[in-house]
């Protein structure tokens, strides 16, 4: 792009590049559109695959009305090289959500990705980075209505907080999660351009982005990885639906259609109905990381030592495997690191070798279609199936949660009475079908799955909310991506299960990437400063040591505590008056209460919606069950009485992480309603 003399009008000539590169964009998808297939297709197979590839082309070139085509603009003092440009000659560069050129090729917007966009993060006073201009544009209902310009290599100019930044992070939040890329901090940009070969740990206090950072990675890393990570894939794993529901538009408006979702009951439920729950005590025990070498030994204790020989029958000749030699043959595959069903693959094969370097003693030339008839005779197999019989998955958990001794001769030295007696099954069930399988048992048969076969590793993962993972979820992830790497998203203070981690340390040795690097978002960009800071009250008794979030945004007046009497119509008082004001409302209270809560709502002619539903524009209130409000959040939230909150979990320490994660809900405002003291910790 040419760089231009300063103009006359300014906003005009970018509305004019602006409606310019829409119609780019719109040429750019018009001609993936026009595309013939029968010309290029030799069979209806190349046809299919060719033709969703441009269906995928076509989504990704869609212009959304309400996201912005470009965010930026970069004026660099010299012309940057022809490797870092996307080919572009000049010194000015639009930047946005996707690349778009012109008929001629020549680019009007640089994906915020590309090497040349980057200084639009980390350009500084301090370090311009060639850059004397940045550009900032401000829109209003998809039109560009604004400019805000940094000089930054001019020393008159001071250093300021930019108003549309600040405009376009308080910006009310109605319905899913949007992308940040338009306000991504330079410290979240290290991040979300770090590599692809190294694994990577965010904790992030409440309204750090570490969600936003983690998506934006993703998206960095196909734009710089695309070929290996489309052969390999991409997963997000979330901590539930409604939370996948959430952010599942973020992707999508980068243009990145192919990423998968998950929680990860779905990652390790294959095949099994989670009908049944634990108690908190069984399910921490089923979560140790104990668990894999209880299942470790109960899968290979199927494996025996062969005690009497083998005599294989071809012709008119016999072939005779003494039993000790059978028994050198088990011991290796056995001290091999492979996987059980991958050693007993192998068995008949080895022993059909040894049966051919007989033969050939013997003067035959027998080839490799003589091995594999070996390998099939009836006498191997049924040796095979004696020293190394196949095991289920599902029915090898059953019994070790069904038979005591069973469990107790493959726990020993690893759980003690206690703990074994914990995960027994009071009601032993009669088959796999008819087991009331609960969570934490979905993880056990994975990891015994994974035990026999070998799980699919992705190119890379994204794990969020991991704070809340036992230690034997952070292997079922990690089995994940073994091969690949992850990024782990999460903040210690709002691990709400019993089994949450103690440290980033121990997560992700658990996870099997224990040199990932970890790093801490502590600059708050979403939740008031007064509200962080009521919130942080709590830190000492939840996570004592972890650094606080210092927020950025200062919104006087964000935080309103009352005293009710009569709590719930206070309640619904507040939610009416939180409803006038721009954007989403999020009532916030302990499960056992949300029946009631629901009740007064709808008596007072209030429509409310669920969590995961906020699509929808049937009302800007959601009524949330604290259990599900982590990673959700509000322009406005009304928060019922957190004593109740608090005395709804299992321990005090859990009931004041929950809350702590309720009190961090808002981004502009948070309305606190208590019929009962306050925790002292808040007072």
């Amino acid at each position: 792009m040419q760089r231009h003399d300063p103009d006359p009008d300014p906003l005009l000539h970018e509305r004019t590049h602006l409606t310019h590169s829409r119609a780019a964009l719109r040429a750019m998808r018009e001609d993936v559109e026009s595309l013939d297939i029968k010309d290029v297709t030799a069979n209806w197979v190349n046809a299919a695959v060719l033709q969703r590839q441009i269906d995928d082309r076509i989504k990704a070139l869609a212009d959304l009305s309400h996201t912005p085509l470009f965010f930026g603009r970069l004026d660099y003092l010299h012309a940057p090289g022809a490797d870092l440009a996307e080919g572009a000659e000049g010194e000015r560069f639009y930047i946005g959500r996707r690349h778009v050129h012109d008929a001629d090729g020549d680019p009007m917007v640089i994906d915020w990705r590309a090497p040349v966009s980057q200084p639009f993060y980390r350009a500084s006073k301090k370090d311009p980075l060639d850059v004397g201009l940045r550009r900032r544009f401000g829109y209003t209902g998809g039109e560009l209505t604004a400019y805000e310009d940094e000089h930054l290599t001019d020393p008159t100019e001071s250093t300021h907080t930019s108003r549309l930044l600040q405009a376009e992070i308080e910006r009310p939040r109605v319905g899913p999660m949007r992308d940040i890329v338009a306000t991504i901090q330079p410290e979240q940009d290290e991040i979300v351009r770090s590599g692809l070969s190294g694994s990577v740990c965010v904790q992030g206090g409440p309204g750090t982005g570490k969600t936003a950072v983690g998506l934006h990675r993703v998206a960095y890393l196909l734009y710089a990885h695309r070929d290996r990570l489309a052969r390999t894939g991409t997963l997000v794993i979330g901590p539930n639906k409604s939370f996948l529901h959430y952010i599942e538009q973020v992707l999508p408006a980068l243009g990145e259609l192919e990423v998968k979702q998950a929680t990860v009951d779905d990652l390790v439920t294959a095949g099994i109905e989670v009908r049944g729950t634990d108690p908190a005590e069984s399910a921490v025990v089923k979560g140790d990381a104990r668990m894999a070498e209880v299942l470790r030994r109960a899968v290979w204790s199927h494996v025996t030592t062969p005690t009497e020989p083998l005599v294989v029958v071809r012709g008119s000749r016999r072939w005779r495997v003494p039993a000790y030699e059978l028994a050198e043959i088990v011991e290796e595959l056995r001290t091999r690191d492979i996987r059980y069903g991958a050693a007993r693959e192998a068995l008949p094969q080895r022993i059909a070798h040894t049966v051919l370097v007989r033969m050939e003693q013997a003067g035959e030339a027998p080839d490799d279609r003589v091995q594999d008839a070996v390998a099939r005779n009836t006498a191997v197999k049924a040796a095979v199936k004696t020293i190394w019989p196949p095991v289920d998955p599902a029915k090898l958990v059953l019994r070790l949660l069904n038979d005591p001794d069973f469990l107790a001769t493959h726990a020993e030295g690893v759980l003690t009475a206690d703990e074994q007696k914990t995960i027994l099954t009071a009601k032993p069930a009669r088959s796999v079908k008819s087991a009331k399988w609960s969570a934490a048992d979905a993880v056990l048969i994975d990891e015994t799955n994974d035990l026999v076969a070998r799980t699919h590793s992705l190119g890379h993962v994204v794990l969020d909310e991991a704070q809340d993972l036992s230690p034997m979820q952070y292997r079922a992830v990690g089995r994940r991506c073994t091969t690949g790497s992850a990024t782990v998203l999460g903040d210690l203070a709002q691990g709400t299960t019993p089994w949450a981690t103690a440290s980033w340390a121990e997560a992700l040795r658990h996870l099997g990437k224990a040199e990932a690097v970890v790093e801490e978002l502590t600059a708050g960009f979403r939740v008031p400063r007064e509200v962080i800071a009521y919130a942080s009250k709590l830190l000492p008794s939840i996570s004592p040591g972890l650094t606080p979030v210092e927020s950025v945004r200062e919104t006087p007046g964000s935080l309103n505590v009352r005293e009710s009497s009569a709590p719930d119509a206070d309640v619904v008082a507040a939610c009416v008056e939180s409803l006038a004001h721009e954007g989403s409302i999020g009532l916030i209270a302990a499960d056992p209460r949300i029946p009631v809560l629901a009740a007064a709502l709808e008596a007072a002619g209030l429509p409310y919606l669920a969590p995961g539903e906020e699509t929808t524009a049937e009302s800007r209130l959601t009524l949330v069950p604290a259990s599900l409000a982590k990673g959700l959040e509000y322009d406005y939230v009304v928060l019922d009485d957190p004593a109740t909150l608090v005395a709804a979990e299992p321990d005090e320490r859990t009931g004041l992480r929950r809350l702590y994660v309720a009190l961090t809900r808002a981004v502009s405002g948070l309305t606190v309603i208590h019929a009962t003291p306050l925790p002292p910790q808040l007072t």
